[in-house]
């Protein structure tokens, strides 16, 4: 009886251990938020907020009657936008390696609505410069409002995250100061 009670306790003190390191493996997988990262989104957001703006400015020249000049114009500074946006997604590339799940997820994200961004902008351009007189086809408005679209959509999901990050961070401080586990 004896042993069958020994060997219990041995076997219960096992599998708690592997249990409670395991456990602890998992914590330490996790990597913590990425201040650089949340940097980057941050200004990343600044910049898809000017797209929204600028995206949703030029859609509704689609209810007016502008110039070829005003609309040439706009989508250039779209296009400026939606480049700048490119570059910074390749420097949040650069350091996802380094960031925390949630912020991973942020930046694969953003990938497919810079990709709709990028192709809605040059349709925009490509009708531009191939129907110069003709401003306001169906096509080109909705290449106008698909832009506008995106655009709003792409800084409203950026924002959602940052929001996330932040109450991450807050219920994290609040948690450690009330000295409630985690988990």
């Amino acid at each position: 009886m004896n042993q069958r009670k020994t060997t219990w306790i041995g076997t219960s003190a096992l599998l708690l251990t592997g249990f409670l390191g395991a456990s602890a493996a998992v914590k330490a997988a996790e990597a913590p938020d990425s201040e650089q990262v949340t940097k980057l989104l941050v200004e990343t957001k600044a910049m898809a907020v000017q797209l929204s703006e600028d995206a949703a400015t030029m859609e509704s020249f689609s209810r007016m009657s502008l110039s070829l000049e005003s609309h040439a114009t706009a989508i250039n500074q779209i296009k400026d936008h939606v480049n700048a946006l490119g570059r910074q997604e390749a420097k949040l590339q650069e350091v996802k390696d380094g960031a925390a799940p949630w912020q991973k997820t942020a930046i694969n994200r953003i990938v497919p609505f810079l990709d709709e961004l990028t192709g809605y902008t040059y349709a925009v351009i490509e009708h531009i410069n191939a129907r110069p007189k003709v401003l306001t086809t169906a096509e080109y408005n909705d290449f106008l409002s698909a832009n506008a679209d995106y655009a709003s959509d792409l800084a409203a999901m950026i924002t959602d995250f940052i929001n996330f990050g932040r109450a991450k961070e807050r219920m994290e401080r609040l948690s450690k100061k009330l000295e409630v586990p985690q988990g």
